[in-house]
């Protein structure tokens, strides 16, 4: 497959950042995974349980649980942080989150990151600014 023009534009621009620049922006990413995972156990329909306990962040470079929402096991691209809920015990958190024929939906995990979106974005976007200026600080 052909990539586009501006896929190769970005994968370049995201090449040049320093090495500094990127070490400089995985504690804020941590920490918004951390808060995301808070908020969603807090929203959890369960006090306790499995459920509950497989609500994770996975930093970058490690793989995600298997069977995990959304998206299953997979490897966690540089600069990112991906919470799942889920794991090879806990296959239903879908069911939970939006229903069944037999049971009502009781989501967590989408309103949670609604609620949260704005705040994390804004640690990460701070977090960003910061190590750019120190980083064209140093040269």
């Amino acid at each position: 497959m052909a990539k586009s023009p501006g896929l190769a534009r970005l994968e370049k621009r995201l090449a040049a950042i320093p090495v500094e620049v990127k070490r400089a922006i995985e504690p804020a990413l941590q920490k918004s995974g951390d808060e995301l995972v808070a908020r969603m156990k807090l929203l959890a329909p369960v006090d306790e349980g499995h459920l509950r306990d497989s609500i994770v962040a996975t930093p970058a470079g490690q793989a995600t649980p298997p069977y995990s929402q959304p998206g299953g096991a997979a490897l966690v691209p540089e600069l990112t942080v991906r919470v799942t809920v889920g794991n090879d015990a806990v296959r239903y958190p879908h069911l939970v989150e939006y229903g069944t024929t037999d049971a009502a939906a009781q989501p967590f995990f989408w309103p949670a990151f609604r609620l949260s979106r704005k705040r994390l974005d804004s640690r990460i976007k701070r977090a960003i600014s910061k190590a750019v200026r120190d980083g064209w600080a140093k040269r």
